[in-house]
């Protein structure tokens, strides 16, 4: 049988740390300053696809730490339930693995939730905090809250549906111009190879993180009443396009942040880290320089 590419080889060297249900995959690069670690979205995200044009430019000034999330790129397989303690429980790995007591977050959506999360649980292990276009801040209206919910209770709808849908590469792409950018891309034919392969490789689906995050009348993971307690300083930059995260809902938690900042990329989606890097990739290093 042919082994799927690693799509992640060559931005870094490839680490592997045991956990009880499988291994986590972390992809390290930079010799020098202060550590940085790097979280993707949610569904077919890992490594390369978040952060491929980011890794590179972090890495000049910092040492960097991207971890494929369990049940994601390099992170499979694996055993058990992802949920959201879990998650944060891996964050907590790769801090201790590396012998960090402490590092700035940077994170894409479901990775901006988390490190939101991650900054109000364990705030003396967070330096710094970037969210991008961070879930764990939305909530819905009734009914659209409960088509989500019976989505994440059901396989078929929240799996198998998916996997068979997004199969077809012009399935990804279409999904990628609809939810993901809201304008032009310019690897965008390399975006959509390497989504699709990820397909095929894993099938697609919503996380563990995203079924368990909605209860039946109302969000379980809702981070906004909490969000005063953050006591790093804060980035949050979000798309001013953006279909999944409405940027309102974002400048909201960045007011709620008590020392944040705010940046809104104009004519951006939700993947504005790919679909303007160079701004995005500007406004990170600007925050994170000591």
């Amino acid at each position: 049988m042919t082994m799927p590419r690693d799509s992640a080889a060559d931005l870094g060297t490839s680490i592997l740390i045991p956990q009880p249900e499988g291994s986590l995959r972390v992809i390290t690069r930079g010799e020098s300053g202060s550590p940085v670690i790097l979280l993707s979205g949610a569904g077919n995200d890992n490594i390369s696809l978040s952060w491929r044009r980011a890794i590179p430019t972090i890495a000049e000034g910092h040492r960097v730490f991207a971890l494929d999330w369990p049940k994601q790129g390099g992170s499979t397989p694996w055993s058990g339930i992802a949920d959201h303690q879990r998650m944060l429980a891996s964050i907590d790995a790769v801090l201790d693995h590396f012998e960090l007591d402490s590092a700035s977050l940077v994170g894409l959506s479901q990775g901006g939730a988390l490190a939101l999360a991650f900054a109000i649980e364990k705030p003396k292990r967070v330096e710094r905090l970037v969210a991008l276009a961070p879930a764990g801040i939305l909530s819905f209206g009734p009914l659209v809250h409960r088509l989500l919910w019976l989505m994440a209770k059901s396989t078929f709808l929240n799996r198998t549906l998916p996997t068979l849908t997004f199969r077809r590469r012009s399935a990804c792409a279409w999904f990628a111009r609809t939810s993901l950018f809201a304008g032009p891309v310019d690897d965008f034919d390399e975006i959509i190879d390497e989504y699709h392969a990820d397909v095929l490789a894993h099938g697609s689906g919503s996380s563990d993180w995203q079924n368990g995050s909605i209860g039946f009348r109302s969000m379980k993971v809702d981070l906004r009443p909490r969000l005063h307690e953050i006591q790093c300083p804060a980035l949050i930059i979000q798309g001013s396009d953006d279909v999944g995260v409405a940027p309102e809902k974002s400048r909201a938690a960045a007011d709620a942040i008590p020392n944040s900042r705010y940046e809104l990329i104009q004519g951006a989606g939700h993947w504005s880290n790919r679909q303007c890097p160079e701004r995005v990739n500007e406004l990170i290093v600007e925050f994170l320089r000591p």
